[in-house]
């Protein structure tokens, strides 16, 4: 058995796996070992050394909007609840998905729209999020570290579309520009509801489950 998982271990490393898996393996009854079935997973973060096994990636046997966003490089992933989740940081991400659960609402997506995000590519990312049918309200959590506040508004209001309009969100502004990130939210026309903690945004997300 020792050099099967030697050949395994260097298979693990060398195409920069985050998971390699033989399950089931079964030994024969002339002493011969067969793996039955294998999984690999590839670290995504590592793709651009793995150019080869890139090339193999189908993108049709994934989730149609994880796909895109794969391709937009935008990080998200598609979820089961109806909680559209716009936020910048991975970690922040973690947390807002927990507020929306505190609230009693399930998240229908994670998402980072990353640092310096500029208005075209945070349309595009509420574009993402928009295009999943289930989402009844947006949360969005945005630090104004490296993304502006202002920047994140101009970009919800130029993809929020006129049959949408009326979508509650819920928007958690902190950092560079918030002031101005509000006040273009407020006067776009948009079913606007701003919070200053998410303390107060597991509040509103309990008034608005119904709407």
């Amino acid at each position: 058995l020792a050099p099967q998982l030697l050949a395994l271990y260097r298979l693990f490393m060398e195409t920069d796996c985050s998971m390699a898996e033989i399950n089931p393996m079964t030994l024969t009854k002339d002493q011969r070992i067969v793996a039955l079935d294998a999984k690999v997973t590839i670290d995504d973060n590592a793709l651009y050394r793995q150019k080869r096994l890139a090339e193999l990636r189908d993108l049709s046997q994934e989730n149609p909007l994880e796909a895109k966003a794969l391709q937009k490089g935008i990080a998200y992933v598609k979820l089961d609840g109806d909680v559209g989740c716009l936020v910048n940081g991975a970690g922040l991400a973690m947390a807002t998905m927990d507020t929306v659960r505190t609230a009693g609402c399930e998240p229908a997506n994670f998402l980072d729209v990353g640092g310096g995000a500029d208005p075209e590519r945070v349309a595009e990312t509420v574009g993402l999020v928009l295009e999943d049918s289930a989402v009844k309200r947006i949360l969005v959590n945005v630090f104004g570290g490296i993304a502006r506040c202002d920047d994140i508004a101009k970009g919800i209001v130029s993809a929020m579309p006129e049959e949408r309009s009326a979508m509650p969100i819920v928007v958690r502004f902190l950092g560079t520009n918030m002031e101005e990130g509000k006040r273009i939210l407020q006067e776009s026309g948009l079913n606007v509801h701003p919070i200053s903690d998410l303390k107060e945004g597991i509040a509103v997300l309990k008034g608005l489950v119904g709407s």
